[in-house]
């Protein structure tokens, strides 16, 4: 029952007082497949929120596949504040990827689920999903769906939607947690590598929700586990034998 508390120290840091003539956006999304940005930063300062959004329009110039976590931290800045800024940024994204919580105080769009009581039934986000997709334009939009029974004991699964069809995970039960800060990093990975390499977004989803539920296993925020790994997960091998 004792959660994990994250400290934002980010005053003064390099990227919340750098510049825009810090950065040549245009060289470094030359060439480049794919820009992925989360919503921490531009919370971080208002030059950081300008910077987000020079290297969002260099990555359109570049036809560059944008994808974006929204991640509202409420230790960051308001819910006003946060939608000020996010509503405008999306209109360069792809591939939208958010819980609840962030499509909420981020973008205005609140899901018919219970999900302090643990109800995260899928059927409940097909609405906003659509509504997401019609009023930004998204390929995909992505909701990891997490049921905390404790700080030790998580359900884990998620949804996604290519704006024709929906497709929803296996479930995991992760018990007992290691550490699950980097939980939805390591599934912003996990996706970004899925839709690269897999053949439909079904697979694609799958890949990550077993890469962050394998980080979940991990102590630090770093997912350290192999390709062959998560393969091996997401394909139905979760015995945990000691393999020797």
């Amino acid at each position: 029952m004792r959660p994990s508390k994250v400290i934002y120290d980010r005053a003064h840091s390099a990227i919340a007082e750098a510049d825009a003539a810090d950065f040549d956006f245009d060289a470094i999304m030359e060439g480049a497949d794919w820009f992925h940005w989360s919503g921490i930063t531009p919370a971080i300062s208002d030059k950081a929120a300008e910077l987000t959004k020079l290297a969002c329009e260099a990555a359109k110039r570049h036809g560059v596949t944008v994808s974006v976590d929204l991640n509202f931290r409420k230790k960051l800045w308001t819910k006003e504040k946060a939608q000020s800024i996010m509503k405008p940024l999306m209109q360069f994204v792809d591939v939208c990827i958010g819980n609840e919580e962030d499509a909420e105080l981020c973008l205005g769009f609140k899901p018919d689920a219970d999900v302090e009581g643990g109800k995260t039934d899928a059927e409940g986000y097909k609405g906003i999903f659509k509504a997401m997709a019609k009023e930004f334009g998204f390929k995909y939009v992505i909701s990891t769906l997490r049921e905390s029974f404790s700080a030790s004991h998580n359900g884990w699964k998620a949804m996604i939607y290519n704006g024709e069809e929906f497709y929803e995970s296996k479930r995991y039960d992760i018990n007992p947690i290691v550490d699950r800060v980097g939980g939805g990093d390591s599934f912003s990975g996990g996706i970004i590598h899925g839709l690269l390499t897999k053949p439909n977004q079904g697979a694609a989803l799958e890949f990550a929700v077993a890469a962050s539920a394998l980080k979940h296993t991990i102590n630090g925020d770093f997912n350290l586990v192999s390709v062959e790994e998560v393969e091996a997960l997401a394909g139905g091998d979760a015995s945990g034998r000691v393999q020797r």
